[in-house]
């Protein structure tokens, strides 16, 4: 998976096109993540008990990942991403790379 959770994202379609965030979840069978601050949802609940009010509560819904696209860490440029595999003594550790400053991160 080319995004992974905690990485910076820019919105490219939707209602929150050009828009950036931070990634909070990532679900892979489905291709989806769910970012901060994007595609924000509006749940109205019900007051649960006597006297109590109804509330309005946001959170992020989930978006496709193909409607996302990676900013570099390093030099904050969206990018593509590609892999860099490192040999160790324990074997072979595989990285991520942004295309544009050659830059690797976890």
């Amino acid at each position: 998976m080319k995004i992974k959770k905690g990485d910076k994202v820019k919105m490219l379609s939707g209602k929150d096109k050009g828009k950036t965030g931070k990634v909070l979840q990532v679900l892979k069978a489905e291709k989806r993540a769910s970012v901060e601050g994007l595609n924000i949802l509006i749940k109205h609940l019900r007051p649960r008990r006597e006297g109590e009010k109804g509330q309005r509560v946001e959170f992020p819904a989930l978006v496709d990942m193909s409607n996302l696209i990676l900013i570099c860490p390093k030099c904050q440029k969206e990018t593509r991403v590609e892999y860099k595999v490192v040999k160790t003594d324990k074997g072979n550790k595989k990285y991520r790379q942004c295309k544009k400053c050659q830059e690797t991160f976890a």
